[in-house]
């Protein structure tokens, strides 16, 4: 009790001394949270989405055409957010600024959102190659998946699913490009035993072709549900990454 009652007057006092800002419009934070309001309101949430992707839809309508005509290796999505108009430009600071305060407060949003998958026994992020985390210092999705799984209760780990070669940025690419550029590129410890449920983690889920790479090698190991979990998700299926 005196604890609570000590951080409450801590972060009084360092509110006061410290206001909150939005990153966006540099206006005065709401709800505890370095983001105004109105950008808050105007943050892309993914509420019409395909059932097995995530794919943003124009109305509830189950599974995209893509998903009715092929299966994919992952039995879920969840990607609480579209890729667009404000959270993109959180995410473009995060990922090309490497502005760490911006990658918190993503985290920070994400945490806000409900799941509306089952929970899994353990959270992987998505790797980086150790010469690209040499190059920008961190890993985007293990920064985003520490809060989140910390938050949810969910072992994470980041030492599990390994990036055995390095690739090319997916940025540039088309749809089978990106697939063939990731093929093979990652690989499983044989040390560690795995639960039967497992969610895979990314930034930003574009035609999902890293995800689905992992969630193939999951599978290879025997793991009986994957799914793939990221911030937001691209809302047009030709801009995927």
């Amino acid at each position: 009790m005196l604890r609570d009652a000590w951080l409450q007057r801590w972060r009084g006092l360092r509110n006061w001394l410290l206001p909150l800002r939005c990153p966006l419009c540099g206006a005065t934070g709401a709800n505890g949270m370095d983001r105004c309001a109105d950008c808050a309101a105007e943050l892309p949430r993914n509420r019409n989405c395909c059932a097995r992707c995530a794919l943003p839809l124009a109305a509830s309508a189950g599974l995209c055409g893509e998903c009715q005509r092929q299966a994919l290796p992952w039995d879920g999505a969840w990607a609480p957010f579209r890729y667009g108009w404000p959270l993109d430009r959180l995410e473009a600071r995060f990922k090309f600024g490497r502005d760490l305060a911006a990658g918190r407060t993503l985290a920070t949003l994400w945490q806000r959102e409900g799941m509306p998958l089952p929970m899994p026994g353990l959270v992987l992020p998505v790797p980086l190659h150790r010469t690209r985390l040499r190059q920008r210092g961190y890993n985007r999705a293990l920064e985003l998946a520490k809060p989140l799984a910390r938050h949810l209760g969910i072992p994470l780990r980041h030492d599990v699913l390994l990036r055995r070669r390095g690739t090319a940025a997916q940025t540039e690419l088309d749809a089978v490009a990106r697939r063939r550029n990731v093929r093979g590129a990652f690989a499983l410890r044989t040390d560690i035993a795995l639960p039967a449920h497992v969610a895979i983690l990314d930034d930003v889920m574009t035609t999902g072709a890293t995800l689905a790479e992992c969630a193939r090698v999951l599978r290879h190991a025997g793991v009986q549900r994957v799914d793939v979990w990221a911030l937001a998700r691209a809302p047009s299926p030709s801009n995927r990454a």
